[in-house]
């Protein structure tokens, strides 16, 4: 028979009231330290506390952005008109980022329901919630909530889809309520040139450049104030005085972008002529691509060139973009090229070649008399003096199709290419940000089998340790 100690349980009361104690101590120290840590991370910035997991990148800023609001020397007030508890929270965020990031950006909310004018003074359209004003001194801008998140049907699908423009809009609208020159672009006319797609022209206006239409056979001079021209697919030569003009503005310091591609008489003559004083030769006829790798939609002559990387092809080719040219002329390359300051930006594949027969061809193999490639489609030539050219050897590059079919890509490359000649390389398009999230699909005996681990199996295991824990324990003080 077992002894007992004399005392044995006073003692076993004492060590256990010491580690009740002690554990009730280190309990509250615990406690404080949390509390502690808790009230410290919620008076940091949001930027400090937040990371950004979201698909679309929802919650951050891109370095456009920051480019632009960390180079303000100007105080903006960005007015958030909003009713109380109706704030959204995608928007509220953002306001946030842009708050955080320059000690010149002050949001202040105006409830309509206390300032039902304040909004009149901005703008005639109805105001609805979560729309913004963004304000400089005298100059302002309006962002109503339709400008931050789009809809775009999609007929295929009969849905719509939604993204998020906030950071576009509110960058575009910091850019232009503190400067108050804007960049001009003039676009020639009198050859037949095509009516800008209405996506490329929101783009022009959000980017802050002034757009303006000139001709040259009624002026014998480019515009002064022209900070770039712009010829926008014609169907029609320029004359070859026109073309003088345009190389003299050129080489005299100018920027010129061409988008031109074959027309249905055959090649653009004078107006190509300009690219041969820099070693380059336009192919005639339409360019055509043997390498399935190198054309979409089973169509030889809608291309996927290759991306060679520069300022302004690099954003595409780091997000896995392609850029897609339909119905190309070819550009062939003289040794002399380089050394005249020409850069090929895309290009096709060595199968490549061009179909003399143009618009009226019947066949995509080759024939006798067509002509070997491969050719670059997109080009940009840099003179000494700070002259530019970028040019795009197709027409219909930023048909609003075909630019669909590329995902925006082909009007981004389009708008990083104009705001580089107009001297704002950190204005590069700010993509929207898509809210068509895509969801995880299981079946339903995984989702059973998931339940059975979460509801039934966990507890389990949790209560087994619990009892395990527990029984040790007893044991130990029995032991003492």
């Amino acid at each position: 028979m077992e002894e007992k100690r004399p005392g044995g349980h006073k003692l076993r009361s004492r060590i256990a009231l010491k580690g009740g104690s002690y554990s009730l101590v280190v309990t509250v120290i615990v406690l404080a330290i949390l509390i502690a840590v808790n009230i410290l991370a919620s008076a940091l910035p949001k930027t400090l506390t937040q990371y950004d997991i979201s698909a679309a990148k929802l919650y951050s800023v891109t370095s456009n952005t920051k480019v632009v609001v960390n180079g303000l020397d100007k105080d903006v007030t960005i007015y958030w008109i909003v009713q109380s508890d109706k704030e959204d929270e995608i928007i509220e965020n953002l306001l946030e980022k842009y708050e955080n990031l320059s000690e010149h950006i002050k949001v202040v909310k105006k409830n309509p329901d206390i300032f039902p004018a304040f909004a009149q003074q901005y703008t005639s359209e109805t105001v609805q919630n979560n729309s913004l004003v963004v304000e400089c001194g005298e100059r302002s801008r309006f962002i109503g909530y339709d400008d931050i998140y789009l809809y775009d049907a999609d007929m295929g699908a009969y849905s719509y889809e939604v993204s998020f423009d906030g950071e576009g809009a509110v960058t575009s609208a910091i850019d232009y309520v503190v400067n108050e020159d804007q960049p001009k672009v003039y676009m020639l006319e009198g050859h037949g040139e095509a009516e800008l797609s209405s996506e490329f022209r929101e783009q022009i206006e959000k980017e802050n450049m002034e757009l303006n239409t000139f001709s040259l056979l009624t002026a014998d001079a480019i515009p002064e104030d022209a900070d770039s021209i712009l010829i926008y697919a014609p169907t029609s030569d320029i004359s070859t005085q026109e073309k003088e003009l345009l190389s003299e503005y050129v080489s005299g310091g100018g920027k010129l972008m061409v988008l031109a591609g074959p027309s249905e008489d055959g090649t653009l003559i004078n107006l190509y002529s300009i690219l041969e004083d820099y070693g380059i030769e336009a192919a005639d006829g339409i360019v055509v691509d043997a390498d399935r790798e190198h054309y979409a939609f089973q169509a030889p002559y809608v291309l996927l060139p290759d991306i060679a990387s520069s300022d302004i092809t690099d954003p595409l080719i780091e997000e896995n973009y392609y850029a897609i040219m339909p119905i190309a002329q070819g550009l062939m390359m003289r040794e002399d090229a380089e050394s005249a300051g020409v850069t090929a930006l895309l290009t096709t594949s060595e199968e490549a070649f061009s179909k003399t027969a143009g618009y009226v061809l019947s066949s995509y193999e080759k024939e006798e008399g067509d002509i070997d490639g491969p050719f670059a489609l997109a080009v940009s030539v840099e003179e000494e003096n700070e002259g530019k050219i970028l040019w795009f050897a197709s027409s219909q590059f930023l048909d609003e199709m075909y630019n669909a079919y590329s995902s925006g890509a082909n009007l981004d490359l389009a708008m990083n290419a104009l705001s580089s000649m107009v001297g704002e390389n950190e204005a590069v398009a700010i993509r929207s940000k898509s809210l068509n999230y895509n969801y995880l699909t299981i079946s339903d005996s995984i989702s059973s089998f998931l339940k059975t681990i979460m509801i039934v199996v966990f507890p389990l295991v949790y209560l087994g340790i619990g009892i395990c824990v527990r029984v040790g324990r007893r044991k130990r003080n029995e032991a003492i």
